[in-house]
């Protein structure tokens, strides 16, 4: 059955790194917004890096976002998904990544593990006109990386674009 993205974009013109999953989880999209599921160390990571504490309501993710320049969406709009398995992942309709980077000044992108890479580069990429850099996934099921490794790994990628 054909699940359907339910969270809008997360950006502004501002925002100049953008970050890609591939499409919410289940718990992502029952609470409707990203990264819901409790065990995915996104905001725990992302908060790391930026040194600042750790969002809990949407509301604080959303600031914490903005008022470091981030934006966050997903690769694909809609497909056919089994739970929340990317490798189950078919008949992908992309999300028009162009279109919200043209409204902003991104100057990078990061995929938030493989499979939103690889489907970045293949729906979206030529589109948009700029290559993704891909980061270890965040997800529960990404357990060979500790949330040290992690925080390592993300933060010297995205500090660099962040302070320029």
């Amino acid at each position: 059955m054909t699940q359907y993205h339910n969270i809008s974009p997360v950006y502004d013109k501002n925002s100049k790194v953008l970050i890609l999953g591939s499409f919410p989880s289940v718990k992502s999209r029952e609470a409707q917004f990203f990264y819901g599921h409790p065990q995915n160390r996104f905001w725990k990571v992302l908060s790391a890096v930026l040194g600042c504490e750790c969002p809990v309501t949407t509301e604080e993710k959303k600031a914490m976002l903005l008022s470091h320049n981030i934006a966050v969406w997903d690769v694909i709009g809609s497909c056919e998904i089994t739970g929340s398995s990317d490798a189950s992942i078919r008949s992908v309709v992309p999300n028009d990544i162009a279109a919200l980077v043209a409204e902003t000044s991104v100057t990078a992108i990061f995929a938030n593990g493989a499979t939103s890479h690889n489907m970045y580069k293949r729906y979206c990429r030529d589109a948009v006109g700029m290559e993704a850099v891909r980061l270890p996934s965040t997800s529960p099921a990404n357990a060979s990386y500790s949330l040290e490794r992690l925080t390592a790994e993300w933060g010297s990628q995205l500090l660099s674009v962040l302070s320029e």
